[in-house]
């Protein structure tokens, strides 16, 4: 894709390798963030038993079986530190993990949605520990909402990036798995995303496409979740 300058502008070679110099360095800064202490510290069935609101937030949602543990342990490099059901849908409270010695940042692994066989009392569970935990907590930054990227966007999802609109949150879409489709394939379905994306109020306009089996897209995930915290 080519870059196309108005009449009145100029390209800046330094500044665009001053811009790119800065990415690098930020990108490094993520990694060495997320490459010390990681670790599990409760799970909250309530948002009495969130921790003390004293660093940023940033919240992880998705449908059941979206990837969302296997994506946590690709960010921060560690096997296991999220830990994956077997039955979908059976996460009910919010999972915490401490990021950084001194503490930096808290990731929330949110219970996943849209299980068709999760009884309906559950369900209203879920939502009400969710809704209560986006409107109620100061320090949450930004919620990433993960999207297989074999399927798309489905009326579950376009119902949570409702809510979050609704709710004031800031959120960013991401893509998981994009290593089980064909680039072009994959292209197409970012496209679509963006174009989605672009119709609600709250969500970030970067969408990222991720792989926890391959790596691919995780120096972005980071640099996005320590730019969000940051901000």
């Amino acid at each position: 894709m080519s870059i196309e300058f108005a009449d009145d502008e100029q390209f800046d070679p330094v500044a665009v390798a001053k811009a790119a110099k800065a990415r690098d360095w930020a990108i490094e800064d993520a990694r060495r963030l997320f490459s010390g202490p990681v670790e599990f510290k409760l799970s909250a069935p309530e948002l009495q038993f969130l921790p003390d609101p004293d660093v940023p937030e940033i919240a992880f949602a998705g449908r059941s079986n979206v990837g969302k543990s296997s994506l946590l342990n690709a960010l921060t490099g560690r096997q296991g530190l999220a830990r994956a059901s077997n039955t979908p849908g059976r996460t009910q409270e919010l999972n915490i993990f401490d990021v950084g010695e001194p503490r930096v940042l808290r990731l929330i692994d949110m219970p996943g949605y849209g299980y068709a066989e999760a009884p309906k009392d559950l369900v209203a569970r879920w939502k009400r520990l969710i809704l209560d935990y986006l409107r109620g907590r100061v320090v949450l930054k930004r919620v990433l909402v993960l999207v297989d990227a074999r399927h798309g966007l489905k009326a579950v999802d376009l119902e949570i990036m409702t809510m979050l609109d609704k709710a004031a949150v800031s959120y960013q879409l991401v893509l998981t798995k994009s290593d089980k489709i064909k680039p072009t394939a994959l292209t197409a379905t970012m496209a679509g995303v963006e174009a989605i994306a672009r119709t609600h109020v709250a969500a970030f306009p970067e969408i990222l496409a991720t792989s926890a089996e391959t790596g691919a897209g995780m120096a972005e995930l980071r640099l996005a979740v320590m730019t969000a915290a940051q901000s």
